[in-house]
């Protein structure tokens, strides 16, 4: 792969206890700010510490240790914390944290899977290291999930029996690290009964489509996720590209990122479509785009064949 698809991206460092260190990835922070008065939201979730107006919008501030397993920080100690305000999947909130430390650069090849040990209900998607020191990078979308479960649960897919049918003869790979995001996007599918295959990083996923490929049964559809360990979703993009057997897939990167900035790249690297999680109705509406490509391919092939069938008998 060129040097010059080699992704770097900032990751926001902070303390939740006194030792340990979190991160989460720049792109998704609009902006950090000293602790402030909070209004008490009544009947709200217990990790829930209230809601604060800034700049013409009202956002809920949550105890980020408390949320992720930690001991809450007690009443007392708030004034010395910090609040990282993060636009995400649709949804500007707060987190309040102890102690920001900085911002690093790093690749994606530096960040590996969360090891199994961590469990499957570990709010972490990922480990890498900086001066040292082990940065766990925090599964925001699983957090989340876990605060406001009716948003992250919903399927919503409108489809006609005939756009349901062409969608169920499309060969659809959906790749994402996160397992909330993996569950959305098959449950959205399982609701209309459309067959895919998952897996949960972007090494694999090609491992899968160049498997595939040899077998003469390409995926044509994927559904990638941007920010993943290893091999991220505009590397993978990248590298289906510039691959004769897999090269036309039709590929939707979709993201927790609300970010123009994530838009354009994924456009430059040769993605079709640019989604932010998470709308079922939208994606599966771009995944049938996508489908109709390949069925007006066939169509358009089909007839190549005959006009070329019918100059040999002329």
């Amino acid at each position: 792969m060129s040097k010059a698809t080699s992704q770097t991206q900032g990751l926001l460092h902070f303390y939740l206890t006194q030792t340990q260190l979190f991160a989460i990835g720049t792109l998704k922070v609009k902006e950090i700010v000293p602790y402030m008065q909070l209004t008490m939201l009544p009947k709200s979730h217990p990790h829930i510490l209230g809601s604060v107006s800034m700049r013409g919008i009202t956002l809920s501030v949550i105890d980020l240790a408390a949320a992720v397993g930690f001991q809450p920080v007690q009443p007392e100690l708030r004034e010395s914390c910090s609040i990282i305000v993060v636009d995400i999947c649709r949804q500007t909130v707060g987190f309040l944290v102890r102690q920001i430390d900085k911002i690093s650069e790093c690749r994606w090849e530096d960040i590996q899977p969360a090891p199994a040990t961590v469990g499957k209900h570990a709010y972490i998607s990922g480990v890498t290291r900086s001066d040292e020191k082990l940065i766990q990078l925090l599964d925001i979308e699983m957090l989340l999930e876990a605060i406001y479960p009716e948003q992250f649960n919903q399927t919503n897919v409108e489809l006609s029996l005939p756009e349901q049918a062409l969608l169920s003869q499309t060969n659809i790979l959906l790749v994402d690290d996160s397992a909330t995001a993996r569950k959305q996007l098959s449950n959205a599918l399982d609701s209309i009964e459309v067959a895919y295959a998952v897996t949960d990083n972007g090494k694999s996923a090609l491992k899968m489509m160049e498997q595939a490929a040899s077998e003469n049964n390409p995926f044509q559809l994927v559904v990638s996720d941007i920010e993943m360990p290893g091999l991220d979703g505009y590397e993978l993009t990248f590298e289906i590209r510039s691959n004769r057997a897999l090269s036309n897939a039709f590929i939707i990167l979709h993201t927790s990122l609300s970010s123009e900035i994530s838009v354009d790249r994924a456009q430059q690297v040769g993605a079709n479509e640019a989604l932010t999680k998470f709308d079922a109705n939208e994606l599966t509406h771009a995944m049938l785009k996508g489908a109709m490509t390949f069925t007006e391919d066939n169509v358009n092939a089909s007839l190549t064949q005959q006009d070329t069938d019918i100059d040999s008998l002329l």
